[in-house]
């Protein structure tokens, strides 16, 4: 399935970005069950098990950028299409209703984006307190993550 038909349903892309979202949901079973606490530092490697959650995390979080951004660029260029078309059809009823069902697309679509925010923060959150000890992700690591973070 195509991401142009992803967006055309709202319901269904959500639907997307919430198994999309499950590494945030689930962050701290994954710290609790794979970094390890004082007395078992020597038996596990903190260092590698952070390091392998801090790509996890990052790969979803710029995947799910992506997909929204994606998704608005396609709604917005279906919504100025509609706007165009609406000028040149000023009294075709269904044309409004497209527009208003693309405009309201639209808002959550950049409603998704604060909840983007929300998330990636709680989770950065959460696994700093637990991996800082272990590994301390750097620019030059993870770029992608840089380019979201900077862009949010």
């Amino acid at each position: 399935m195509t991401m142009g038909s992803v967006c055309e349903d709202i319901s269904e892309f959500l639907d997307t970005l919430k198994r999309m979202r499950i590494v945030d949901d689930k962050i701290v079973q994954a710290l609790n069950t794979t970094v390890p606490t004082e007395s078992f530092s020597a038996k596990v490697d903190g260092h590698a098990t952070c390091k392998d959650l801090f790509s996890k995390i990052v790969k979803t979080h710029v995947d799910r950028d992506k997909s929204l951004k994606q998704c608005i660029a396609v709604t917005a260029s279906k919504l100025q299409i509609l706007r165009e078309a609406r000028n040149s059809a000023p009294n075709d009823m269904q044309l409004q209703r497209n527009l208003k069902r693309e405009q309201t697309k639209l808002r959550e679509l950049q409603t998704q984006i604060n909840v983007e925010e929300v998330i990636r923060g709680q989770t950065l959150k959460v696994y700093n307190e637990r991996c800082r000890g272990y590994y301390k992700p750097s620019q030059d690591s993870h770029p992608n993550y840089e380019k979201l973070n900077s862009s949010a």
